[in-house]
């Protein structure tokens, strides 16, 4: 009888987290889309009298409650979380340095996986038998969560320890463009031969990783995805949860694949504002009547580009997510555009630019005035290529 009732108590439980992730979603095509954290029953019993790391953040969820709050719950014995770029509950800036600590509510020992310590080593996995990933990606090559993936798929592959993605939708998932990664490009904000938006999940990403042995020494991982459900790539998916401090609106999340490339400029994007990713300016412009000011925001942007001074520039965030969800595209007008106006061309591109659009010839093209129909031409073949290897790994119907 006891153990009828805790069953119970177990199954209730789940349903419960189940719905709340439905009734958490807030847009329409995707709001019977169910994550693949919330589908407990199909992975819990790999983590059965194991010793479990999580690598998540604030984004692991299901329904209203954190994953690892959840599985503790539930009797699984957590040993270690590994966080990403921005600490587990996304509170630090992008590149702030972020300490390992304890998770004040479990105590649970948490490891950061950015800066000096990409890749957990074989120290920081001893006693681990199986890892669960659940992070919220952005479908974005210099987003930097399917970097810290990669890393971990290569410690679990070298240490012999099973990988559970519970997989979750891609908000830019519903398009492939930009230009590809050469080898020379390739850094921590950009590793693989994939184009800027990829159109892939982060549990498709992780299945390419290993079948195109993108890891050291072509060395592939034990991994199990599990899928979202109801969920296809045409699916526009609202996420519940911002995946980063300063990606806190749909717009900026499908603006971001446009505008992160002015990070390799002296263009301010919005950091230390309200609107980070839906505006672009810099004081030696003088474009419109449209200005702002960045200042330091605590944990979202300690010392943004431009500081304490006035940019004049585009509010882009007035293009409606309608218009932005029906672009398909990345938007190379505004960049094209900004160098032009930019009065001192030879301090516009820094050699960060080149790492983030991962292919010299953006720059050159841009440089030589190129038109916007010239460049994406030129970045057809290679598209057409990379596709044909992305539908190998399709776990979702496809937008084509």
């Amino acid at each position: 009888m006891k153990r009828y009732v805790i069953v119970l108590i177990v199954f209730i439980g789940i349903v419960s987290e189940i719905y709340g992730q439905i009734d958490y979603l807030n847009l329409s095509d995707s709001s019977k889309t169910l994550v693949g954290a919330s589908r407990i029953g199909d992975y819990s019993t790999y983590l059965n009298g194991k010793q479990v790391a999580i690598v998540g953040n604030q984004t692991s969820v299901i329904g209203n409650t954190h994953l690892v709050d959840t599985l503790v719950s539930l009797g699984v014995t957590i040993s270690k979380i590994f966080c990403p770029e921005h600490g587990f509950r996304g509170e630090a800036e992008a590149g702030a340095k972020v300490n390992s600590s304890v998770d004040l509510k479990t105590g649970i020992s948490i490891v950061s996986l950015y800066g000096n310590n990409k890749k957990p080593t074989q120290e920081q996995l001893s006693g681990v038998q199986i890892v669960l990933f659940d992070l919220q990606d952005v479908g974005v090559r210099f987003y930097t969560y399917i970097s810290t993936l990669h890393y971990v798929m290569e410690a679990c592959a070298e240490n012999n320890i099973p990988l559970i993605v519970l997989d979750r939708p891609n908000p830019n998932g519903y398009f492939v463009d930009g230009p590809t990664l050469k080898s020379d490009c390739k850094s921590f904000v950009g590793m693989h031969p994939v184009p800027i938006a990829y159109g892939l999940t982060i549990g498709e990403y992780a299945q390419m990783i290993n079948g195109e042995k993108w890891l050291k020494n072509g060395v592939q991982c034990k991994l199990t995805v599990v899928s979202a459900l109801n969920y296809s790539h045409n699916t526009r998916y609202h996420l519940p949860i911002a995946p980063s401090p300063n990606l806190q609106t749909m717009r900026s999340i499908y603006l971001y694949p446009s505008l992160c490339l002015f990070e390799g400029t002296p263009i301010s994007i919005g950091r230390g504002t309200n609107t980070p990713f839906e505006i672009v300016g810099n004081p030696k412009l003088e474009i419109s009547d449209f200005s702002f000011t960045p200042h330091a925001i605590p944990g979202k942007s300690d010392n943004p580009p431009c500081k304490d001074q006035l940019c004049k520039g585009y509010d882009l965030g007035e293009f409606s997510e309608q218009y932005l969800r029906k672009s398909n595209g990345i938007i190379i007008f505004w960049i094209i555009d900004l160098y032009k106006k930019y009065p001192d061309k030879k301090e516009f591109f820094t050699p960060f630019f080149d790492k983030l659009a991962g292919d010299k010839s953006l720059k050159e093209m841009i440089i030589a005035g190129k038109t916007e129909e010239q460049i994406r031409a030129s970045w057809q073949l290679e598209l057409k290529a990379f596709k044909v290897i992305r539908k190998k790994y399709l776990l979702y119907p496809d937008f084509e």
